[in-house]
């Protein structure tokens, strides 16, 4: 479902070239919640926004969903993000003039999507975060929790087969973070989907299925989670960030 082989990415600060990835080789052959785990600077979201096709990598291939996506045009990309791809970041990212019910239906608006159809998906969607009742509600009277599950189902609108997120429980305390993390696991359980999360806690990657850890801009080890809680993630992680 997803493949990287020999992605480089560098960014230019002033007269110096910074490289963000260095080669990066990374395989996801089935559905389920996966994590990329890094200190700050190891790559990580660099890596995803490759994968999102939001940006284009230097060199090397990247496969997602079935598409090779290194070489899109942005009409292309656009296209492909609308249809294939859900994206959920720290930030909530919604209008705040709008309600919960219109800020999910607001990619299929743009589309050009028939207003029933876009009501009955976004009432199905918010019922299935948890925020019956709230669909009338604008992001100010929301927790930060159900601003996070707005912006998931949002997401979720064109039922993608891919879903990224990008530190999504950054901005949130840890019991409503915790709550995300399950649900984002039980998405990719219970609807087939690939979920991939960006992520430096050990509390987050231990609901996922496997931790691809970047360091220096490369896929550093993969730690499988299974039998392994927070603790026993980030002892792996540590064990791994510090073998030669």
């Amino acid at each position: 479902m997803l493949r990287c082989q020999g992605v480089h990415k560098s960014y230019r600060m002033g007269s110096r070239e910074v490289p963000a990835l260095r080669g990066v080789d990374l395989e996801i052959d089935a559905a389920g919640f996966y994590a990329i785990m890094g200190r700050s600077g190891s790559g990580k979201s660099t890596l995803l926004h490759l994968l999102a096709a939001l940006d284009r990598p230097d060199a090397g291939t990247i496969e997602v969903a079935g598409r090779a996506i290194h070489s899109l045009t942005e009409r292309e990309a656009t296209a492909f993000r609308r249809e294939q791809i859900g994206i959920v970041f720290q930030q909530f990212n919604l209008i705040p003039t709008l309600t919960a019910r219109e800020n999910v239906e607001l990619p299929g608006v743009l589309a050009g999507r028939p207003g029933d159809e876009l009501r009955a998906r976004s009432a199905e969607l918010l019922a299935r975060l948890g925020l019956e009742g709230r669909e009338d509600h604008r992001p100010d009277a929301m927790s930060g929790g159900e601003q996070q599950r707005v912006a998931i189902a949002r997401s979720l609108l064109f039922s993608p087969p891919v879903l990224f997120a990008d530190e999504p429980t950054g901005n949130l305390d840890s019991q409503t973070s915790e709550a995300l993390w399950k649900l984002l696991a039980e998405l990719a359980t219970d609807s087939g989907m690939l979920v991939v999360m960006v992520t430096h806690e050990p509390a987050a990657a231990a609901h996922c299925r496997r931790v691809f850890v970047l360091q220096d801009g490369r896929v550093k080890s993969v730690i499988d989670t299974e039998g392994l809680d927070e603790g026993g993630v980030a002892a792996r992680y540590q064990q791994s960030i510090r073998a030669a």
